[in-house]
């Protein structure tokens, strides 16, 4: 198989080296606007070779990892590209506009669009993780819309690297998604900002900053490039889960205020549940 990878950043990348581990015998492309990270991937044997979109009628699969603002307006230029036999999917972290903005495209049946719920707080070629998805979900919406024998070639390499796969609604997607992963990297942005702020001293927040600390900044040290886009395409969602998460923080506020350290107690007590919800979920360690 032809397979063409644009951005080949840390997503496009472990895809690719599962690929080349799982596949030996496909051919791997690599189209990037950055000609640096195209010569890093080919030195790191993630691609075999540098591509562009003048080569898409080639591939037999496309998979697309690039900034969710960026995705809107390549991938009708893309599905233009490619032939009738090609799946082409996405990694990309909102799905309610790219799914609207493919929806009278005459190459709609050739687009899967895919959420691999995986990553690290790194980015570029020298990112990209073999075993990344293992156990990872893969959420994909509109499967209706794919061609079903397209489908099934991108599920079954889903399946070869070992995701789960969940169906679910573009809507509904951009709306969970704002709770559990935009929240979080809005809450690692602000209390990394919060501390850089109070904290003038840099090595003293190096020397005293712990474990528990360097967890909940980690992905502070994301990609603006990359999440600005996607706060802006699920704005109502984020502002919705971010006053919920804003009147929680008050009312801890008010609980320290008023010395009520019952029912700070009791405020974290019920939410040690999380610990229950959350196991087995796998982590990437770089």
């Amino acid at each position: 198989m032809n397979i063409f990878v644009i951005g080949v950043g840390l997503i496009g990348g472990s895809f690719a080296k599962d690929i080349k581990r799982l596949r030996p015998d496909s051919k791997l492309f690599g189209v990037d606007t950055n000609s640096s990270h195209l010569d890093e991937a080919l030195s790191l044997n993630i691609i075999d070779e540098k591509s562009g979109y003048q080569d898409l009628s080639l591939a037999d699969m496309v998979i697309v990892t690039i900034p969710v603002d960026v995705l809107v307006t390549e991938l009708p230029k893309i599905l233009n590209a490619v032939n009738d036999d090609c799946v082409v999917f996405d990694g990309g972290s909102t799905k309610n506009l790219i799914c609207k903005s493919l929806a009278d495209h005459p190459k709609r049946r050739n687009f899967l669009a895919c959420h691999p719920i995986a990553g690290t707080e790194f980015s570029g070629p020298s990112a990209a993780i073999e075993g990344l998805y293992n156990g990872k979900t893969n959420i994909i919406c509109e499967v209706e819309k794919t061609a079903f024998k397209l489908q099934e070639r991108a599920l079954g390499l889903f399946q070869e690297i070992g995701m789960r796969i969940r169906y679910m609604n573009p809507l509904a997607h951009d709306r969970h998604i704002a709770y559990v992963s935009h929240l979080s990297h809005i809450s690692s942005f602000m209390l990394g900002k919060t501390v850089i702020e109070k904290e003038k001293n840099e090595r003293d927040i190096f020397d005293m900053a712990g474990s528990g600390f360097e967890s909940t900044v980690r992905l502070a040290k994301s990609s603006p490039a990359m999440w600005t886009p996607i706060f802006e395409q699920n704005k109502e969602n984020v502002v919705e889960i971010l006053e919920d998460y804003i009147q929680n923080l008050e009312a801890f506020k008010a609980l320290l205020l008023e010395n009520d350290y019952g029912g700070i107690y009791s405020e974290m007590d019920n939410t040690n549940k999380i610990k229950e919800i959350l196991k087995g979920i796998p982590l990437n360690k770089q």
